[in-house]
This record gives structure tokens, C-alpha cells and sequence, in this order.
């Protein structure tokens, strides 16, 4: 089994408070970093330096750059990635609009994609749309807003299919 970590709006180090280094994200975070096969993260880091620690931590990154991403990321990281993964075909993107209609956007959108992975809003979302396209928001380790906790997700993927999606919670970043 491939096991995959998804995470987005890290937003590092703006709103991550007493973070020591940009790199600096939640110990169970890097954890979860340091026993995936695959990393993937939709946007909003903020910092090259995160890019720079998952890259080098990683066993292998996925990842775009966010509505609020500056040049240096933008220049380093796609706004859409598309990667296959034991024959499962995801794609990576930040934004994908609002709530309402989302899976019929993103279906359209993704004609041949089996798992989407996105951000922006650092709610937690899980859904299929009617096309089989699954659609998933890992929230955010660092940036809850009005959201309980702090989350990230893990999945696998094993005989081409994506399994055991789990909504990880971080109570106290």
C-alpha cells in the first residue's frame, strides 16, 4: 500500500502563533510527513522554506501553489498538478470555487481524475461527485478558523484504489 498525507494552507509563518522557523509545522504533522510514501500539499505555504523542508523530508512531494503565494513559490510549483499514483489519478489544485456545485465543477473540470486534493477554505471536505471523481480538503495543521481543530488527512492507495481516507484532528497545534 502507497500511504499518502494531504495537507494545504499551512500559511507559514503568518498565522502559525510562536513558530520558530518557517519550517516549523506541528511535531505530529512532521510525523505523519516522515511515514508517507507521497506528500501533497494544495497551496497556501507562504514561505519557500516550508517548500524547501518538505522537499528535502519527503519521500516524495505534490505540490501547488495557493492564492497566496508569492513569485518564488509560483515559480517553483504548478497551479495544477496531476500525478498518477498506482494507477490511481489525482489531481492538485488550490481553489475549486464555492461550496455549492462543487462536484459538478470539478467533474467538468477533471473529466479523467479519480481523486481531487484542494484548499483554500481550510475546511475539511470529503465528497463524490456523480462522475466517481472524489474531491478532498484536508483542512489546515496551522489555520483552523472556524473549524474545532487543526487537520490534515492520510489515505492509501492500494490494487489502484484510494482507501482508509482518515480527517486527522491537531487539538493544540
Amino acid at each position: 500500500m502507497t500511504r499518502l498525507l494531504l495537507m494545504s494552507d499551512t500559511h507559514v509563518p503568518a498565522r502559525r502563533p510562536g513558530r520558530r522557523s518557517p519550517g516549523d509545522l506541528p511535531a505530529p504533522l512532521w510525523a505523519a510527513v516522515d511515514a508517507a510514501d507521497v506528500v501533497v500539499h494544495a497551496g497556501d505555504w507562504m514561505a519557500v522554506e516550508l517548500l524547501d523542508d518538505l522537499e528535502s523530508r519527503a519521500a516524495r512531494l505534490v505540490g501547488v501553489w495557493g492564492n497566496n503565494d508569492g513569485a518564488e513559490l509560483r515559480a517553483r510549483l504548478p497551479e495544477v498538478a496531476h500525478v498518477e499514483i498506482d494507477g490511481v489519478r489525482l489531481a492538485v489544485t488550490h481553489e475549486t470555487g464555492a461550496a455549492q456545485g462543487r462536484e459538478e465543477r470539478c467533474a467538468a473540470r477533471f473529466p479523467d481524475v479519480d481523486v481531487l486534493v484542494f484548499g483554500h477554505s481550510h475546511i475539511p471536505w470529503d465528497t463524490s461527485a456523480a462522475s466517481g471523481l472524489r474531491l478532498l480538503n484536508p483542512g489546515s495543521p496551522t489555520d483552523r478558523r472556524r473549524q474545532p481543530t487543526h487537520t490534515w488527512m492520510t489515505a492509501g492507495i492500494r490494487d489502484g484504489e484510494l482507501t482508509d481516507v482518515v480527517l486527522q484532528h491537531l487539538e493544540r497545534p
